[in-house]
């Protein structure tokens, strides 16, 4: 949409209007404090931790100034921290710089070796991928994102989006993020899904660049489904007589806590739409390819109603496969919005919020212990505020809670149980 979106160019320059700009007293902030520290609370449970600043300011919630700067090593876990490639031998990405606004690029050399690569033009798509899902998010809810952005200083970095507390979304949050580093095999395996075989001895550490967005929104109402997107490109270097290998993966998928068969049909028809056009095999092995990755496999049951996914892709040439992840990311705001605002006034009971926290239980279990994503930035040492985004605010967890025969909670685990075809 023109009236919202600025140009391409101007986008990879400034947030878009949906993303909150600093108020006066951040500005002052930064004017009288840009060489000195200070000390500021975290909204996330973190005790006061002096840090530098006159990086980035920015509101947070309804109005409250914070100020968002790297730590400064005034205890043990932030010395920790600091001591970038240092801390564990599983990390070797380097700690964030936080920075006033977004470079044009976050490539090592977006004007020379990257310039019109699959890098440089995956990395245009998922920015204006970013500014358009989240502009249609804020429109919706009324509250604009909260806006982090880093750079590494070896090259890459990340803009992380949060609306968190708004008047529809609990917590939705829209991360890209682009990384160059080192990981270890067990890193490589769990990136690759054990389809790459690794050779014994040698340098352990693999050189990769990765870059994606990564999305989920988790609404207030419990007629209103969760949804979760993500979509990535992953290069490794020559290692270990290993070629470089590329593929891109990725998939949108829904997680009502009721489940209602309009919605389900529109979801999964925008997407089998967009599979259609470029291979009609796609959208059959990839709808299945989510039920099975989306398994809780220690509860029989899956995380939700599912979607598209697909991962290690490369079959064909990478433009082909660049133009079909950015269809599916360009399809998130016709998939999921309509939906979203259908329910957003729906009313209630107590116990209808209730299931939708024993809901979100569910999806905590399978983030934190099964998906790919999750557990690889756990062990790459990723930015942890952006791998755990994915997170609800409230769960809730029942000894053996079971519904009813009958009820609609008992429809919805009959399709968490059995994956069914909606289109």
């Amino acid at each position: 949409d023109a009236t919202t979106r600025a140009p391409p160019s101007a986008a990879l320059h400034a947030p878009p209007p949906s993303i909150r700009k600093p108020n006066t007293a951040m500005k002052t902030a930064m004017k009288t404090n840009a060489a000195k520290t200070v000390a500021t609370t975290a909204r996330v449970g973190r005790k006061p931790a002096t840090r530098t600043v006159a990086v980035r300011a920015a509101t947070y919630g309804r109005g409250k100034a914070t100020v968002n700067t790297p730590f400064q090593a005034t205890n043990k876990f932030q010395a920790k921290r600091n001591a970038n490639l240092q801390v564990t031998g599983a990390q070797a990405i380097e700690d964030e710089v936080y920075v006033n606004e977004a470079p044009e690029s976050l490539l090592r050399d977006p004007n020379g070796k990257d310039k019109d690569t699959i890098r440089a033009r995956f990395e245009k798509i998922i920015r204006d991928g970013q500014d358009e899902i989240c502009n249609a998010l804020a429109e919706l809810d009324g509250t604009p994102f909260h806006q982090d952005t880093w750079t590494r200083p070896g090259g890459g970095g990340g803009i992380t989006r949060v609306l968190q507390d708004g008047n529809v979304f609990e917590k939705a949050g829209v991360n890209v993020s682009v990384v160059y580093g080192t990981m270890p095999a067990e890193a490589y395996r769990a990136a690759t899904g054990g389809n790459i075989k690794i050779p014994e001895g040698g340098n352990d550490r693999v050189p990769f660049f990765a870059a994606g967005i990564s999305s989920v929104i988790h609404p207030k109402n419990p007629m209103s489904p969760t949804m979760h997107f993500n979509y990535r490109y992953f290069e490794t270097e020559e290692w270990n007589g290993v070629p470089s290998q590329w593929w891109f993966g990725g998939g949108t998928d829904l997680t009502p806590s009721y489940v209602f068969e309009e919605d389900a049909k529109h979801f999964h028809g925008t997407y089998k739409n967009v599979c259609d056009k470029h291979d009609p095999t796609y959208y059959a092995k990839f709808k299945k390819w989510c039920d099975e990755y989306f398994l809780i496999k220690h509860r029989g049951e899956t995380r939700g109603i599912g979607g598209i996914f697909f991962d290690d892709l490369n079959d064909k040439d990478p433009a082909s496969i660049m133009a079909f992840s950015k269809d599916c990311l360009f399809n998130v705001v016709e998939s999921y919005v309509p939906i979203a605002a259908k329910h957003k006034d729906d009313p209630f009971t107590e116990e209808q919020l209730r299931w939708q926290k024993l809901r979100r239980g569910r999806y905590v279990e399978f983030n934190l212990v099964y998906d790919r994503g999750t557990t690889f930035g756990l062990k790459t040492g990723g930015r942890i505020e952006s791998i755990l985004m994915s997170l609800p605010l409230t769960a809730r967890w029942e000894y053996d809670y079971e519904p009813e025969e009958g009820t609609p909670e008992a429809r919805a685990m009959k399709a968490f149980r059995q994956a069914e075809e909606w289109v």
